[in-house]
């Protein structure tokens, strides 16, 4: 592929970018590619780079031809340390509380983007309607709302056999396939969303892998590339490792709210030059990075626009042939619902032959409980409907405050900066970490890994290191998920500052 061609898929996701919220993405999982990237054939498949040591990356574009290689053996694990915490092994010092007595007993978790094992609790609707879809006798009493009885009753009917025990068709149940088109449909303001380009899938990482699958030609030379943010989900590293194509980092502005620029895209693409083929831009929302994005909690949808309604908005000959692939997933967001593996992709400009082999590489269906929850996350209650106050109520009380909270504790504990969380699940402030921390630091791990070590030995925290998922050379981050109920939240925030502050103390 020509240069030209690059410079083309460049000037298309600049150009939707753009349109997107100012650059400030409220959006999911996209990646972006030109339809001559896989033109001379509907399964070219195969490996993605394989990239050596997960640290602060140099950035993109210093070096023409230089890609920065990441190591995902390497990366420290901290959750091993949880191993010891659990018994398995002494730590380096006890979970002490703010009195030095050491009764910090229970240590909270928020590494994950899992809010029910956070204590979150499920959404009442969610859980009613699936409990009457397993044991429908539950209908015949007067325990659930009507609407509740309405919508499990409609998806039995939409199961062979009227039971969520059988199978489905390989792309999904295909009422809850026109359902999750008519909600695309809504969400973009009209753009045509059409049902046959859909497919139910068992969580959206499995449906991202095998889609990259498709993009990448092991036998190609150069190897094919796949443009990354940086900060970056670990778990995609991993996909992109095991496929083995280049992944080509670019980074986001943290100073504008983790804002995808122009010159850093064009840096990634000048660092690929002899080394990789882009033929993909992956975008994971840059208003707050490393996790899906779900809609703002404040304002209720009425600010997200996609990308591909922004593509539509461009207008032939691009929007007719810019091939998209978009992400969802009942297991993040206000469902929160990971162990029932649920979530959809819908494929645009796709090539009919592609297609087709898609169609085929997707026979492993998503289970029909999934599909159900994946019902309720695209049809939620609405107002007027029984269920709609206490569905209203569970969303604001569990997330809102939290939002506001953590925002406002955070950027008052000196050395700390935290952008503004626009409907991320999760937190990922800088942390400005002294020189002698940083010199004790480097004796055997990161610094931000070494000050997660200490957080959780000290304060029972759980927490990530930025260095896990990339960041810029020189700066230090940690990540935790805010999705937890109020009352955990004021005890991390508490323990949080009482450590910082001993940690700022020791090492100033």
């Amino acid at each position: 592929m020509g240069a030209s061609s690059t410079s083309e898929r460049l000037t298309t996701a600049l150009q939707v970018n753009k349109r997107v919220c100012g650059w400030n993405l409220t959006t999911l999982r996209f990646p972006l590619v030109s339809r001559s990237a896989r033109r001379n054939s509907p399964a070219r498949f195969g490996s993605m780079l394989s990239c050596s040591r997960r640290e602060s990356l140099p950035a993109p574009g210093r070096h023409r031809g230089l890609i920065p290689e990441w190591d995902t053996e390497t990366r420290t694990d901290i959750r091993t340390v949880l191993q010891h915490a659990a018994g398995l092994g002494p730590l380096h010092a006890g979970c002490w509380d703010e009195a030095g007595t050491g009764s910090y007993r229970e240590v909270i978790d928020v590494s994950w983007g899992d809010p029910h094992r956070a204590g979150v609790k499920p959404l009442s609707f969610v859980r009613q309607v699936l409990a009457a879809c397993l044991y429908p006798q539950l209908m015949d009493g007067d325990k659930l709302m009507v609407d509740v009885k309405q919508r499990a009753q409609r998806l039995l009917e939409t199961c062979a056999g009227g039971s969520v025990g059988s199978y489905s068709d390989t792309a999904g149940i295909p009422q809850i396939i026109q359902s999750v088109s008519e909600y695309i449909l809504r969400r973009d303001g009209g753009v045509p969303c059409h049902p046959e380009n859909i497919y139910i899938t068992p969580g959206s990482q499995w449906a991202l892998t095998n889609i990259l699958k498709v993009l990448v030609n092991s036998e190609a030379s150069p190897r094919t590339g796949v443009l990354i943010p940086v900060p970056c989900h670990s778990t995609t590293i991993v996909s992109l490792t095991a496929l083995g194509a280049v992944a080509v980092p670019y980074y986001l502005s943290e100073e504008r709210g983790w804002a995808l620029e122009v010159e850093m895209l064009q840096q990634a693409l000048d660092s690929a030059k002899g080394v990789c083929n882009p033929v993909a831009l992956y975008i994971i929302n840059p208003g707050n990075p490393i996790m899906f994005k779900f809609y703002k909690i404040l304002k209720f949808w009425t600010c997200f626009v996609s990308y591909k309604r922004a593509l539509a908005e461009i207008g032939a000959p691009l929007s007719d042939t810019v091939e998209l692939a978009s992400f969802h997933t009942a297991s993040k967001g206000l469902m929160g619902e990971c162990g029932l593996r649920a979530g959809y992709v819908e494929l645009v400009n796709l090539d009919p032959a592609v297609m087709k082999y898609i169609d085929n590489l997707f026979s492993n269906s998503c289970p029909v409980l999934g599909q159900v929850a994946l019902d309720v996350m695209v049809n939620p209650p609405q107002p007027g409907d029984p269920s709609y106050p206490l569905y209203l109520k569970h969303i604001r009380a569990s997330l809102a405050e939290n939002v506001r909270r953590v925002e406002e504790v955070i950027n008052s504990f000196p050395s700390f900066s935290c952008q503004s969380l626009e409907g991320g699940a999760f937190a990922f402030p800088r942390v400005f970490l002294p020189p002698k921390a940083i010199e004790k630091a480097k004796a055997g791990l990161q610094p931000d890994t070494f000050y997660c070590m200490r957080l959780l030995e000290e304060a029972g925290l759980l927490f990530s290191p930025g260095t896990e998922y990339g960041q810029m050379e020189g700066t230090y981050h940690i990540r935790f998920c805010i999705m937890t109920p109020t009352d955990t939240m004021e005890e991390i925030l508490k323990r949080l500052s009482t450590f910082h502050k001993q940690f700022m103390r020791e090492f100033a």
